[in-house]
């Protein structure tokens, strides 16, 4: 009998051994792609002709795609800790681009009080210049259950004591301080990125440091999860030669202000694009790999001033910095194979703090807890169990003045079904828009419907008190010029 009973456990105990060998084996890798300054409609599968990126269009296709897909700020460094995080960026504390360049305090130090000079009318609470070692990161999340983890790119969330390798990255190539690269052509000068052949394309070199490290974490049968966060298309415009001459020959259409050197780099994105997904296929591991894909921001554009940037967001208003659907709209697939619809298309209003918790939801791990998470999952939506959010509401905050000139002034913003309200805080004015027939917003509706600026201000005050929003006020030693 008691050699049955060993038996029993010893038996019990291997079939636990092997279907937790299973589970392990059966984890999707995950990949998440994020652009740098690249708009909603600067994609082919979003009806662009001037831009060609057959490759993101097959990944479209391959996937389900959010048409009201949008980025938690209009700038950089929020946009990005807002993804890693699933937070707003009023909770991290990131609200603006980090200058690299301004000196670190002790920790905490920086971030205190308010700062203007006599040319803006309103005091604006100062920026984090870096986000924290206590925010849990999708890398920290997704390599507590086993996976290896790489960062490749961007990263621009602090100076070195906050890199990538810090919040969870086993990788990190090309990630630093820097929100640009000095140049897109070897040698880089980069941190983190040694110089490897005179004249290499940087979205190339990505695209190969992606593809090896898919390769090596193959080989090892071990699960990984890469965030590619290309450089560009952000400035400089720099672009291989030939590409420039291939779109200079294009006939650009009248009503659109594209340049050459700017498709030329979305191109270069998209040649990186069918790197990855071709190295995924080669390894036979292409069905068990999960694919976010979208920007941090729009692309830079405005029709405010002389200053109008290297693209052409139409028919979005604007662009990078502002909170017109030109700078918060972006390209949102989801690739995720045997669960996912191939061409699905959702209209839900999601956002890319919801991209932790869905990554969460697909591997089977839970949530952070540590702190307050503001994305949701989408992977009901993903499954095609329901059609509806619980959530129909999305809110921007960025207190701080943005860009050449100033251009952008200090505002707050919500989208809430079909309705987007803006807040601009210098005159303390709002705007209304009805997106559902307005998607260019030309026609300010805040003057005729003052019930509905009511509900939604009273929606977007309540946030920002919960958020505990930092708010500009009325600088005392402005001088009008």
């Amino acid at each position: 009998m008691k050699k049955l009973c060993l038996l029993l456990v010893l038996g019990c105990t291997f079939l636990v051994t092997i279907q937790a060998a299973v589970a392990e084996s059966s984890k999707p890798n995950v990949i998440v792609i994020v652009t740098d300054d690249m708009g909603w409609s600067d994609v082919g599968f979003q009806g662009n002709e001037y831009y060609e990126t057959p490759h993101i269009d097959r990944l479209a296709s391959q996937s389900m795609v959010f048409t009201n897909g949008y980025s938690a700020s209009a700038v950089c460094s929020p946009s990005r800790a807002a993804l890693l995080t699933g937070r707003y960026p009023t909770r991290h504390g990131i609200t603006n681009w980090i200058e690299h360049w301004l000196p670190v305090f002790a920790p905490g130090k920086h971030r205190d009080g308010y700062e203007s000079d006599n040319a803006n009318q309103l005091m604006t609470p100062k920026n984090y210049l870096y986000m924290e070692h206590g925010e849990v990161t999708i890398a920290e999340v997704v390599k507590a259950a086993g996976y290896e983890t790489c960062h490749i790119g961007k990263w621009h969330l602090g100076l070195k004591q906050w890199f990538p390798e810090t919040q969870g990255f086993d990788h990190n190539i090309g990630g630093s301080q820097k929100g640009n690269p000095y140049t897109y052509f070897d040698p880089y000068r980069m941190p983190n990125l040694p110089d490897r052949r005179k004249g290499e394309y940087l979205t190339d070199r990505e695209a190969d440091e992606a593809a090896n490290f898919i390769r090596q974490a193959a080989e090892q049968e071990q699960p990984f999860f890469l965030y590619l966060s290309h450089y560009a298309p952000h400035y400089p415009l720099e672009a291989k030669e030939e590409l420039i001459e291939h779109y200079r020959n294009k006939l650009i259409p009248a009503d659109r202000s594209y340049h050459p050197e700017f498709a030329a780099m979305i191109h270069s994105i998209d040649e990186a694009m069918g790197r990855v997904m071709g190295t995924l296929a080669a390894l036979d591991i292409e069905d068990e790999t999960i694919v976010f894909f979208t920007c941090d921001n729009g692309g830079q554009k405005t029709t405010n001033g002389s200053w109008t940037g290297p693209t052409d967001n139409s028919p979005l208003r604007d662009g990078k910095g502002f909170p017109y659907e030109g700078g918060i709209r972006e390209p949102f697939i989801v690739k995720w194979p045997g669960m996912t619809k191939a061409g699905a298309v959702s209209n839900e209003i999601v956002c890319t703090i919801d991209i932790l918790p869905t990554i969460c939801d697909m591997i089977g791990q839970p949530i952070p807890t540590e702190r307050t998470v503001d994305g949701i999952s989408l992977v009901p939506l993903l499954k095609g169990e329901q059609e509806e959010l619980s959530r129909d509401t999305l809110y921007w905050h960025l207190p701080h003045y943005w860009g050449p000139r100033n251009v952008v002034h200090p505002y707050s913003a919500i989208r809430k079904g079909d309705w987007k309200l803006v807040h601009w805080y210098e005159g303390d004015r709002v705007e209304l828009y009805d997106l559902s027939e307005d998607i260019s917003e030309q026609n300010d509706l805040a003057a005729e419907m003052p019930d509905k600026v009511k509900d939604l201000e009273k929606d977007l005050n309540q946030w920002l008190k919960d958020q505990g929003a930092k708010l500009p006020f009325p600088n005392p030693a402005y001088r009008p010029h």
